[in-house]
């Protein structure tokens, strides 16, 4: 069985949902991610041919109304059932039909000269949407899947959610009736560089690759703001109209992201915005008192919500702190809360001006920093160590007055680290006498103050390569090209 041809990448999330139904049991999936990130899509493209009932919740609905949602969705499968009166009834109702006969679903095709079973696929979308207040709709479910569809070999129930603070807590972290029922969980990320290029692509919108990293830094990989831009259009032009211009459909999706993914988004925006303050991270003491947030159970969640739904990341210092360090990765939210917010433009061509200026060149080059750490499989891959077992981290020296740090090592179990320097300039980057010594310097540096033993590989990522002159050519033991980053 192939994936559909309308999906783009999401290589590794087809085969695991497809692999769901082969199995011989049933399956519970759950699935979130960001707003926007595609995962409706996913769901619906790829069981399309196996669909019983597909539910959607609505924001901020009354029990009433989502009770009616689910006849209506009943409806169009051709039940003709009363309009429930709580959830209990509902999920009654809803092994009614799965347990009838559905002439709509298409049948399995012969295997083996014998008609194969297929699964039957309940797909319930923007599920804490459903849980509205006293609505019981979490224990309604519960008892379906405890009652009812663990016992269907023949089922696969696929719960989505935008909302990762009820998804993690509530269902996969769930200790009540949900409690290790989830068979197989998936966070769908945003696209990746390679992605985002296909997707275009299939746009009709040629863009260099050198440009995809420029709209990347301000869109991120999220596919429903990429499918805005249209053929044409500079990348100038698309970062106008949706950021800058008076109507632009970005200038206020920073609200409605968080507002739909987390129930205490003070919380969320108060980490992000301290997160965004500086560009090496922040340890969790650091995000309490930049965020002045207190400290416990609620911050760590906040946390872990902002990393599993994608924005945030946790590194792994590497200078023997237990203490990791948060960095904001979310592209969109980066670019946001730096050019957006605040800002009201006059006239067009305000992107062109903003992207000219040394400040945003410095910006850009931070940004292209998280995309490679984003990337860093590919980087591996490039450097042709793919197979070969490693840690990747951060480096900030302690106690010395060089102010030297790594924003990217690889440290392998081949006996090399590599220290990674990532520059996004417009031509190729040169290595400058005064540039060569402190290279020269953090390496060394780096050696006594972590008394490694290894081989220490200085490695550029670079968007336009290297000009070579003795600098490079004495310090450089590694080069990764824009390319590699799309593979």
């Amino acid at each position: 069985m192939k994936a559909s041809e309308a999906i783009i990448g999401r290589k590794e999330e087809c085969e695991l949902l497809l692999r769901t139904l082969q199995t011989p049991r049933p399956e519970l999936v759950a699935v979130f991610g960001r707003r926007r990130v595609g995962k409706t899509f996913l769901i619906r493209n790829l069981f399309k041919d196996h669909l019983c009932l597909e539910l959607s919740g609505i924001h901020r609905g009354s029990m009433s109304e989502q009770l009616l949602a689910f006849h209506e969705a009943l409806c169009a499968q051709g039940r003709r059932w009363p309009v429930p009166v709580n959830w209990m009834e509902a999920f009654a109702q809803l092994a009614r039909h799965v347990e009838l006969p559905d002439g709509k679903r298409k049948s399995a095709k012969a295997k083996r000269g014998k008609a194969a079973a297929a699964k039957k696929v309940i797909f319930i979308d923007e599920l804490p949407w459903l849980d509205s207040r006293r609505s019981r709709f979490l224990p309604a479910f519960s008892h379906f899947w405890n009652s009812f569809a663990s016992k269907r070999k023949d089922l696969v129930v696929v719960i989505c959610g935008s909302a990762a603070s009820y998804m993690i807590r509530k269902v996969i972290n769930d200790r009540g009736g949900l409690h290790n029922r989830v068979t197989q969980r998936i966070r769908l990320a945003p696209f990746t560089l390679g992605e985002t290029e296909k997707l275009l692509q299939r746009n009709k919108v040629r863009y260099t690759r050198y440009d995809i990293v420029h709209l990347y830094m301000a869109l991120g990989g999220v596919p429903h703001y990429l499918d805005m831009v249209v053929p044409g259009e500079s990348v100038a032009q698309a970062i106008d109209r949706l950021c800058f211009d008076r109507n632009g459909y970005l200038r206020g999706e920073f609200g409605n992201v968080f507002a739909s993914l987390f129930e205490h988004l003070d919380n969320h925006e108060a980490v992000v915005r301290a997160l965004a303050s500086v560009r090496r991270g922040l340890t969790r003491n650091g995000i309490k008192a930049r965020g002045r947030l207190s400290s416990g159970g609620r911050l760590t969640a906040t946390l872990t919500e902002l990393e599993r739904s994608g924005f945030i990341e946790r590194y792994t210092p590497y200078d023997g702190r237990k203490d990791p360090l948060y960095r904001l990765t979310d592209e969109y939210t980066q670019f946001y809360l730096r050019y957006i917010e605040g800002f009201r433009p006059e006239r067009r061509g305000t992107w062109s001006k903003l992207s000219d200026s040394s400040g945003y060149r410095s910006w850009a080059g931070f940004a292209f920093e998280t995309i490679c750490m984003k990337h860093v499989d590919a980087i591996k891959d490039a450097l042709g160590i793919a197979g070969v077992r490693s840690v990747e981290g951060s480096w900030i020296g302690k106690g010395d007055e060089s102010g030297a740090q790594v924003d990217l090592l690889i440290d392998r179990d081949d006996n090399v680290i590599n220290l990674c320097e990532m520059k996004f300039s417009s031509g190729p980057f040169t290595i400058d006498k005064r540039y060569a010594r402190e290279l020269a310097a953090k390496a060394e540096v780096f050696r006594q103050s972590t008394r490694t033993r290894k081989s220490i590989f200085i490695t550029f990522v670079t968007a336009n390569g290297l000009v070579q002159n003795a600098y490079s050519r004495q310090l450089v033991q590694n080069e990764v090209a824009l390319d590699a980053l799309f593979e």
